[in-house]
Order: C-alpha cells, then structure tokens, then sequence
C-alpha cells in the first residue's frame, strides 16, 4: 500500500501567485461575457464544465484580453479548473478556492484531472481497488493530491497518478460534478 502526499498543496495559494485584490469579473470590468449562452466564435460546449490547465505557467487576466491586468499566475501543469463563462478565445475559469479571472483558451485542456478533497485539512482518503468501501484499500491519498480521471459514473471516480490508481468516491474530488459520468 502507498501513502500519497502532498506539502501544503490545499489552497491554490501554493500552486499560484495572487494579486492582493480580489479578481473582477468581466460584469465588473465592462466587458462583455455570454452568461451561460453559447453563440459567435465560442466552443458550444457546455457552461459550466471542468477542463485542466495545460501549461505550467498561465497568466489569469482580470478580463478576456491580453490588454487587461495579469491578477496571478498559475505555476502547476494539470490542475483543474472550472469555466465559468466564454468570450471569443477567452474562457472565465474558477479555481478550488472560488477565484475568478480570464485565460486564453489555448492555455486549457479538456483532459479531466481532480484534486482530492482539497478542503479537508488533516484526513487521509482511502483509494480502493474497486468501487466499495468493502474492497482492498490501494493507496492512502492526502488532501489536494492531484489525480487524473480514467471514468466517473455511480458515485465512484477511478483516478490515476504518480504511484497510484484505484476507485474513490465522486463526492470527495473537486473537479467533477456530483453524479457526472465521465468517460
């Protein structure tokens, strides 16, 4: 069996550099968003929907252009991220702790990767083999260990990573919805 940690990893404070004020809107910066509506040269995929970042260094703008203020800067490759709103290339993300900011669109990826319950402070999660609670444990996972999504769908998420693959339940990930399947 693997233990699997992670140092302070929780808050995205330590996975990025954030302005001291916090980030705007594109409602509060006069720009323009679709609201949820996909319509013009946005991806008519669904809003919202998690995705990753793809690159270790990405710039979070106050508003989707590259005029507007840098306010922080992602510095891990693969963590997700919510999209919230869509304008042209421009995506509106939120992190694990709720910010809000602008990236380009290349910057992301669709590949699915989840954080384990980065809200729990001192718990280590079990990773089991198959979906039950009844079956061998695989790996002990801290809070905020990063795993990528294999398949979703019953209430359980198999997830792989450095050292470990196994089954958790779906309501103790930030990265899915409750109940989503992902395939």
């Amino acid at each position: 069996m693997v233990l699997v940690g992670v140092a302070a990893l929780g808050a995205a404070s330590a996975i990025a550099t954030k302005a001291s004020s916090p980030p705007q809107t594109a409602e509060e910066t006069g720009r323009g968003t679709n609201s949820g509506t996909n319509s013009g040269t946005n991806s008519g995929l669904a809003i919202p929907r998690f995705v990753s970042l793809k690159t270790d260094r990405v710039n979070v703008r106050r508003g989707p252009s590259r005029d507007q203020e840098v306010i922080w800067v992602f510095t891990r490759t693969s963590l997700p991220v919510e999209i919230t709103a869509e304008s042209e290339n421009w995506r509106r993300i939120r992190d694990v702790d709720g910010s809000e900011g602008w990236v380009y669109h290349s910057l992301l990826s669709g590949r699915r990767t989840v954080l384990v319950a980065p809200w729990a402070k001192e718990a280590v999660l079990d990773l089991y083999n198959a979906r039950s609670t009844d079956a061998p444990v695989s790996a002990h996972l801290a809070p905020g260990v990063l795993g990528q999504v294999k398949t979703c769908g019953g209430g359980w998420c198999r997830l792989s990573g450095e050292r470990f693959d196994g089954w958790i339940q779906q309501d103790r990930l930030w990265g899915v919805y409750p109940d989503e399947s992902v395939e």
